[in-house]
């Protein structure tokens, strides 16, 4: 018998036995007309190399979904455990050039 439109369709998770964590401290998220591309990358500090941990590929409905996920189990954290502080988002020019400071600055931090 096919299932209900409606029906909610449950899943039995299997996790393997050598299944594990990455860490990820930073995401690249790009997209084309058909997929979001989430690349999970690893900064370490003192090392100029930035690694890609894992390349997640996704619909944009899903992504959407994802979301949508993201912002109620934060909600959730945040109702728990306080509100979660985050650093001031940057322009993509303070991102590129924030290290760059004019002459006159720097003379005047001497």
């Amino acid at each position: 018998m096919p299932a209900k439109p409606n029906a909610k369709r449950q899943f039995r998770l299997e996790l393997p036995k050598d299944a594990s964590a990455i860490y990820a401290n930073t995401v690249i998220i790009t997209h084309t007309v058909s997929e979001v591309i989430f690349d999970f990358i690893q900064v370490m500090p003192n090392d100029d190399r930035a690694r890609v941990q894992k390349r997640i590929m996704m619909t944009p409905t899903h992504a959407k979904m994802l979301l949508k996920a993201l912002n109620e189990n934060i909600d959730k954290y945040e109702d728990k455990h306080g509100e979660i502080k985050t650093p001031t988002r940057q322009s993509l020019a303070d991102q590129l050039f924030g290290a760059v400071k004019p002459e006159q600055e720097e003379e005047d931090n001497e």
